[in-house]
């Protein structure tokens, strides 16, 4: 080739390379546009443990699009109410809430399932029905009625079974008791006499410090120490049978979903999944010297009775079997978690209970 020839090939290559640039230019702003989405928790932003989830999500989803999607986060009343975060994504208001599925069972007990329910999973078997069980898509085929698409963004452990101004040693003991408590728990709380409240985690205190409630349930040690409960009650009961693995949601408006593009829409779902990983790390650092610091404070540490758990499991599967009865889609979520966790149950005897148990032994006996 002589060098005329070479030089107007050149030339001609390199025109062709400008034009595909200048045509790819377009289909990568069509691919990675710029999108800004509002977010609306149902926490304060004084747990830096539940509404730090809601910042993970958008941090990890900034980083991932070099800050062509970002979400910006607003604290519980900031937007709207607590517990009325779901309902602002389901209507539009918003186009994503970080909340707890269980806060709606008002509008369906089918709801508590994507949270947790009295004796479900813990948080293993939570993320394991979820991800590699039929969790994600029963409980999405659920939302999309709602106009919502869920996903799941943390997880805080199995909880403690919330603050009583008396102590609570027998099931009469719970008759009467006004008792902050989300959930289906509360109609198992109710078949006992109690009288449950469901009450934004912001509205707590004053609650309990007026006596309006006698009782209430949170989340555990860390922020139950930041809300100062242990100031206006002093028995801290174990364990939230009613919450042994409870999952916090990410909420997208279902037609905002639908429209994401694709990378988005998995940018979106790994951060989710970070911030659900993320979240229970915190608790299991957090949780351990908040405990400590709160009997220090005074607080007194119970368990709930042998007794009172198995009337309340009773309870539970009363609940359930009259739900069924008469909500399809609750039967169907329920009977298929129940036989997921007939399984799990089954391997984890072996497994972490055993060597846990071991472990809490030495523990006790000084030798860790």
């Amino acid at each position: 080739m002589d060098r005329r020839s070479f030089i107007k090939n050149a030339g001609v290559a390199s025109a062709g390379a400008a034009a595909s640039t200048v045509l790819a230019a377009p289909a990568i702003a069509q691919t990675n546009p710029k999108i800004t989405w509002r977010l609306t928790s149902s926490f304060p932003k004084s747990l830096d443990t539940i509404f730090g989830g809601a910042e993970d999500v958008a941090a990890r989803v900034a980083a991932a699009t070099d800050g062509n999607f970002t979400i910006q986060t607003f604290a519980a009343g900031e937007i709207v109410p607590g517990l009325q975060a779901a309902d602002a994504v389901s209507a539009g208001t918003v186009e994503m809430c970080h909340t707890c599925s269980y806060y709606y069972v008002g509008k369906d007990p089918t709801f508590a399932i994507g949270t947790a329910i009295p004796f479900g999973l813990n948080a293993r078997l939570t993320n394991s029905w979820f991800y590699n069980g039929n969790g994600n898509t029963l409980l999405n085929e659920f939302y999309a009625k709602h106009n919502l698409y869920g996903m799941i963004s943390g997880n805080t452990g199995a909880q403690m079974g919330g603050w009583f101004r008396k102590e609570i040693n027998t099931v009469d003991d719970i008759k009467g008791v006004k008792m902050r408590i989300a959930g289906l728990a509360g109609k198992v709380i109710e078949k006992l006499g109690g009288v449950p409240q469901q009450i934004a985690g912001g509205d707590i205190y004053p609650a309990l410090e007026k006596g309006t409630i006698d009782a209430a349930e949170w989340v555990g040690p860390y922020d139950d120490h930041k809300l100062g409960f242990y100031k206006v009650a002093k028995y801290y009961y174990y364990p939230a049978f009613w919450e042994g693995g409870p999952v916090i949601h990410s909420f997208v408006n279902l037609d905002k979903w639908n429209d994401l593009p694709k990378g988005y829409q998995a940018i979106l779902q790994d951060a989710c999944s970070f911030a659900n990983t993320n979240m229970m790390a915190k608790y299991d650092s957090k949780n351990p010297t908040a405990i400590k610091q709160l009997v220090g404070e005074g607080t007194i540490l119970r368990p709930f009775s042998q007794e009172i758990l198995e009337a309340c499991y009773n309870a539970a599967l009363e609940v359930y079997a009259e739900i069924s009865a008469t909500n399809a889609d609750f039967k169907k979520i329920y009977e298929d978690q129940v036989a997921f966790k007939r399984e799990g149950y089954l391997w984890m005897q072996l497994s972490e209970y055993t060597f846990d148990t071991f472990m809490m032994i030495q523990q006790r006996n000084g030798k860790l």
